[in-house]
């Protein structure tokens, strides 16, 4: 089983266990308030075997997150590989979905910094992108902690969303492998 630790953290993919938690994530308003809509039950189940199915093919994913001290599931921390197509795709994006009772004690920020490490140095990336409705100044502040660059320019209307929904426009946030390696000091 793949499995990463941080000082706080736990990282590590899917278990039935996680289903319960997840679901129930997924139907918190203010934690889905960035996405289309809570996902239902079946959603969940699907989007579970999504990240499963994402582990096979690419090594990585969305991982569990849990306290490392308690085991408490927190939310979804991990990489991707979007299915849709962009100005900047092909591309590993990094993305978080965290419990709210969560926020604010810098766990997405912590598990976010590990997973760049997972993705520029067991997967040899060359950019890691990330990106979010352009409303959405919390995970883009997120963003900014892990050193993630912001260009005007790259803001674009989400392809999944109509272009007149309100989440529809998205900023785009950058790091490259050598400017992650630079702000951490790692040999390359």
């Amino acid at each position: 089983m793949i499995m990463y630790e941080t000082e706080r953290l736990i990282l590590r993919e899917w278990q039935d266990k996680d289903f319960e938690p997840f679901f129930v994530l997924n139907q918190d308003h203010d934690v889905m308030e960035f996405f289309p809509d809570v996902l239902s039950y079946q959603e969940t189940i699907d989007l579970i075997a999504k990240f499963k199915n994402k582990f096979k093919v690419n090594g990585f994913s969305f991982y569990t997150c849990e306290l490392k001290d308690t085991r408490q599931f927190i939310g979804s921390i991990g990489l991707n590989i979007p299915d849709f197509i962009a100005h900047f795709t092909p591309c590993v994006e990094i993305g978080w979905r965290v419990a709210k009772e969560f926020w604010g004690q810098g766990l997405a920020v912590e598990a976010a910094e590990k997973c760049l490490e997972i993705g520029f140095t067991q997967f040899n990336l060359d950019e890691i992108v990330s990106f979010t409705a352009k409303i959405n100044t919390k995970s883009a502040r997120v963003m900014q902690k892990l050193g993630m660059t912001y260009d005007e320019s790259d803001d674009f209307y989400h392809p999944k969303l109509p272009k007149k929904h309100p989440l529809s426009l998205h900023v785009l946030y950058r790091i490259h492998k050598d400017q992650w390696h630079n702000t951490h000091n790692t040999n390359r």
